[in-house]
């Protein structure tokens, strides 16, 4: 019988709003980010940091985060919005990029990575990489999350891309995940799945609404010795809808049965991985965490 990798189970967001405010899993008198934090980590091993989309990561919290956690614990980072291609606030960059920006930019609301100039890439590249960096050194750093926006189809270009991607962040594993149904259409699977394997980047298979250009078929691959696996919830009438907030776009409570669905996939996937990262991203009230722990009792 093949050895079996291991597997962690959390969510993503700690802080979300709606579970702090509308839930009762963080304790009473367990309110600053320090205690939530430590909490977190004595009921789960792995967390899924979601800030840093929003603004990129620094070297100070990394340090605050491996002090307030158990030696094993593991943070996977979703990478930041620029980095990504999607469009970034441009009140969300480095100080010193925003002050460097081309007036032009300066002015707009939002930014895009492609229309930066190349030296400022270069800092933002280099910067989240430095920040990420006493996380790696401590060993709790799991993977670097790219996610790519809908309009990131299957192309040469977009697959350049990915390979640039890993060529700046040479000593951290990053997870690809899609939302542009192009790279896995049946035509293209076999095509997607083999060049990630090809670099050793692991695929991130997901559970999400169905039927949507952005819809990523349920399947589970794994294409390097890391596995990742996210559950955004089947909410389909939020799923293309501008929502007030992210909270609301994944309201959705899985059940057991939809649960016991996933076992014999992430089984699979922990015989061809050497560990696998299980994130439940309905992060709605308690609902990432009820059934992050059912999950993790199924596959037990």
């Amino acid at each position: 019988m093949a050895k079996k990798g291991k597997v962690l189970v959390g969510i993503s967001s700690w802080t979300e709003p709606t579970l702090i405010k509308e839930a009762d899993f963080y304790p009473r008198g367990v309110s600053s980010a320090e205690d939530r934090l430590k909490f977190y980590a004595s009921q789960f091993p792995i967390v899924e940091v979601d800030s840093s989309y929003y603004f990129p990561p620094s070297e100070r919290n990394s340090v605050l985060w491996i002090e307030r956690t158990p030696k094993d614990f593991t943070f996977d980072i979703k990478a930041y919005a620029l980095l990504t291609n999607h469009p970034t606030q441009t009140k969300s960059l480095y100080k010193e990029v925003q002050e460097a920006l081309p007036k032009e930019l300066a002015e707009r609301s939002t930014v895009y990575r492609d229309k930066l100039p190349q030296e400022l890439q270069d800092e933002v590249w280099q910067r989240f990489r430095e920040a990420l960096m006493p996380l790696h050194s401590a060993g709790k750093l799991g993977a670097v999350l790219f996610q790519f926006p809908q309009w990131f189809v299957i192309s040469r270009a977009n697959k350049a891309y990915i390979e640039e991607a890993k060529e700046r962040l040479p000593d951290f594993p990053l997870a690809i995940e899609f939302r542009d149904k192009s790279w896995m259409e049946d035509r293209n699977q076999q095509e997607t799945l083999g060049f990630l394997e090809k670099l050793d980047l692991p695929y991130v298979a997901v559970d999400e609404p169905q039927g949507f250009d952005s819809s990523i078929p349920p399947v589970a691959a794994a294409t390097s010795p890391l596995a990742v696996v996210r559950f955004h919830g089947r909410n389909e009438d939020a799923w293309t809808k501008k929502t007030r907030t992210a909270a609301e776009r994944f309201e959705y409570e899985y059940s057991e049965r939809e649960l016991k669905g996933w076992v014999p996939k992430i089984e699979s996937l922990a015989e061809d991985a050497r560990e696998t990262h299980v994130i439940m991203n309905n992060c709605y009230r308690d609902y990432a965490v009820n059934n992050a722990r059912q999950l993790a009792s199924l596959l037990e």
